[in-house]
């Protein structure tokens, strides 16, 4: 059957590939020239890949190692996680005070998962936002499924401790 060609790959992949770094980032400019990067360097190395290997996987490889790298070499990296954007999604019902109390829990979840070491923030956006399998994920960050499957785990323990103080309680009803 053959490879599809590379414009094939950049519609199928972009909008992942840019939300995918999009969380990663926290800022919308960056996250596209890091994306434009990502599909750059794909574009040269398309002709080295596989016919069975798995696109996506390669893709998101390729877009953390970019990010990687822009990490290193960010001196300001810090001011970047202090620009959150919240989406807003919009509600059938519910009122402003709702709306904002999601806005609050939105703001301190990302600033929770900005918090994360870089391979624990790598692998939770893979996994819990990108639905990667863990055998994905660990290409993706060069280990082994079973330390991608753990670096999933410390980083919902983290995020849980973390947003454990800030979020109201849920209490059980009663027996």
């Amino acid at each position: 059957m053959g490879q599809p060609d590379f414009d094939a790959i950049v519609s199928a992949h972009h909008g992942e590939i840019h939300r995918y770094l999009r969380r990663l980032a926290f800022r919308v400019g960056e996250a596209e020239d890091l994306a434009q990067e990502t599909f750059l360097r794909a574009y040269r190395a398309w002709r080295t890949l596989g016919p069975d290997a798995n696109v996506r996987a390669w893709l998101f490889t390729i877009a953390t190692n970019v990010f990687r790298n822009h990490v290193r070499s960010e001196t300001r990296r810090r001011t970047a996680h202090a620009t959150v954007r919240a989406t807003r999604t919009e509600r059938e019902a519910g009122g402003p005070e709702e709306e904002a109390m999601a806005g609050e829990v939105r703001t301190i979840t990302e600033a929770a998962i900005a918090r994360l070491p870089l391979r624990q923030r790598l692998a939770f956006t893979l996994r819990k936002l990108h639905d990667l399998e863990y055998e994905a994920i660990a290409q993706t960050l060069e280990c082994s499924p079973e330390s991608a499957r753990a670096h999933v785990f410390q980083a919902l323990k983290k995020i849980r401790i973390s947003l454990n103080g800030h979020l109201p309680a849920v209490t059980e009803p009663e027996r």
